[in-house]
């Protein structure tokens, strides 16, 4: 029963970091990425639908991302979601292609992005808190129901404490590379 509850909160854990992962991706750094649009959702015959559905995106150079919708009358419903998001990115369209290009950043998007990244990995430490507090409560639970001794209690909160820090020393080691991605010029 103890390795169940080490082992739920093990998988809880990757999984918030996994998400800081995703939340990352979507931060803007120098380069192009088509993840920073996977917030944009497109009307498409009248439903909301994410823009990665009704068109490809790709990266055409370093500073700049080439969406070619599937339906040529898609084009100017998709630069009217870019335009609505809150990307501040302004697209330019030929007949049958939205080219997105990414001015550079300047010296205040960087410290906001870097202060959004921190914010990030922030809620990613308090979420990995929240798991072992969690788990330390089902483990004084079993010890208390006299399912387990006192001191595999103990010792496990202590694999718990442990497991914790490995996980936040991950969240801060990606918060580092992602704070090295948005000063890079």
């Amino acid at each position: 029963m103890i390795e169940e509850i080490k082992q739920d909160a093990a998988e809880r854990m990757d999984k918030s970091l996994q998400a800081l992962g995703v939340a990352f991706s979507r931060i803007r750094t120098g380069r192009a990425n088509p993840a920073i649009l996977d917030g944009v959702e497109v009307d498409y015959y009248g439903s909301s639908t994410p823009l990665k559905q009704v068109a490809s995106i790709t990266v055409e150079d370093a500073r700049s991302l080439v969406i070619s919708p599937w339906e040529k009358r898609l084009v100017p419903a998709i630069e009217k979601a870019i335009l609505k998001s809150d990307l501040g990115l302004t697209p330019a369209s030929t007949s049958d292609i939205v080219r997105l290009p990414l001015p550079p950043l300047t010296e205040q998007n960087r410290r906001d992005l870097i202060r959004q990244a921190r914010q990030e990995t922030e809620n990613t430490r308090v979420a990995i808190r929240n798991i072992r507090r969690e788990a330390i409560a089902d483990l004084r639970e079993l010890v208390r129901e006299k399912e387990a001794t006192e001191d595999d209690g103990r010792r496990s909160e202590d694999d718990m404490q442990k497991l914790t820090d490995s996980h936040i020393k991950r969240a801060d080691a990606t918060l580092a590379e992602k704070e090295t991605d948005l000063l890079e010029i």
